[in-house]
């Protein structure tokens, strides 16, 4: 089943679109959840258009849940609409109440590639109790901190980065663009590594992908933190071939057992 339109959200307080794929339910078990979140310059019905997941669908007993953020890299925006609130809470009660969706964490994960691959970290890390598995591909702004104390300042990261992210970065964190740790995916790695409902977290990323080496460093990071965590490197760049690719080792990360 492949379900295109679009719902209101109160937390945005406007109309939204969304893409939800199923696989053949054969017995009447509640489906595993699987929020799958789009890139910067993407929309909800990427993963359906631009790769075979509904091929990949087809192997387990799962629904996949494709929101619509625009350029908010799944955050409450300073100066926009609370994206992030909408994503780990708003949504999977909606969800939940329209489908036949599992209730427990162990039957929920979030995925997402490069902007989603940082908004899937940052909803597994910040809301822990909620997700079993995070699968992040190719993921930007793993060093936020790093790279806006690199900028030196508003007018530096327009330099450094260009207008249109400027212009995003200031709406999502104000217009001196300023740190938040509740934005920073080392930060809340590091908080949450002593507790003992840690998500476990698939990485990868392509070895011509410009974000690589970041996403190395990232995965070093977590592993001396003690996560349950893979990185995988194949051949690719950051496109939608790459992001088929992964798109299946990461699903038969997830459900070993299916396979």
């Amino acid at each position: 089943m492949i379900l295109k339109g679009n719902l209101f959200s109160q937390e945005l307080e406007m109309e939204t679109s969304i893409s939800i794929l199923s696989s053949d339910n054969k017995d009447s078990a509640p489906y595993r959840v699987i929020y799958l979140l789009h890139g910067l310059c993407g929309r909800s019905g990427d993963w359906i258009d631009y790769t075979m997941l509904p091929v990949f669908a087809k192997e387990y007993n799962a629904i996949f849940i494709m929101p619509e953020v625009a350029r908010s890299f799944y955050s409450d925006m300073k100066f926009g609409l609370n994206y992030f609130t909408y994503i780990t809470e708003e949504l999977p009660q909606i969800c939940k109440k329209t489908f036949n969706i599992s209730q427990e964490k162990k039957d929920t994960y979030i995925i997402g590639a490069s902007m989603g691959g940082y908004g899937a970290l940052k909803c597994a890390l910040s809301k822990p109790e909620n997700y079993n598995t995070c699968c992040a591909f190719s993921s930007p702004c793993l060093f936020l901190k790093d790279d806006l104390e690199r900028s030196n300042g508003a007018l530096k990261f327009r330099e450094l980065y260009g207008e249109s992210l400027f212009n995003d970065f200031q709406a999502i964190f104000g217009e001196d663009i300023q740190w938040n740790s509740k934005d920073d995916v080392i930060e809340l790695a590091r908080r949450l590594s002593k507790k003992t409902n840690k998500p476990r977290i698939y990485l990868s990323c392509g070895k011509d992908d410009f974000l690589l080496n970041d996403n190395r460093r990232y995965y070093k990071i977590l592993k001396d933190l003690d996560y349950d965590i893979e990185f995988n490197e194949l051949e690719g760049n950051h496109n939608w071939q790459y992001f088929n690719e992964t798109l299946e080792h990461s699903l038969k990360y997830c459900f070993p057992k299916d396979k």
